[in-house]
């Protein structure tokens, strides 16, 4: 089951993360588009893991959602700065790539 969305794409999980730890939480400043809580560039790996499990069920959900994000990321990075936003292609990897599910590998025989 897919998480029911509020305004602006967050979820009553995403609101959750870090809620009573005094962490901050995996969620993207805009419009930089890193983690609020590392630094690093979003999703984070703390927020892909969030993710998959607030979306173990429903992967199309999860690309559908992370689609969005990329197109208002590229929105929002290259009205920033034009000339140092990242390639289309570094940002699907970093949005889309790491969110499909990858098929079953066999064990060797």
């Amino acid at each position: 089951m897919a998480a029911t969305r509020e305004r602006g794409g967050r979820t009553a999980a995403s609101r959750r993360v870090g809620a009573g730890s005094g962490e901050a939480p995996h969620t993207p400043l805009r419009p930089m588009w890193c983690c609020r809580a590392c630094g690093q560039p979003w999703p984070c790996g703390p927020a892909r893991l969030r993710l998959r499990t607030e979306y173990d069920a429903d992967r199309p959900g999860l690309s559908i959602y992370l689609a969005g994000l990329m197109y208002e990321a590229m929105r929002d990075l290259y009205h920033f700065n034009a000339h140092d936003a990242p390639e289309p292609g570094v940002l699907f990897d970093r949005f889309l790539a790491w969110a499909r599910r990858r098929p079953a590998v066999d064990p060797p025989t």
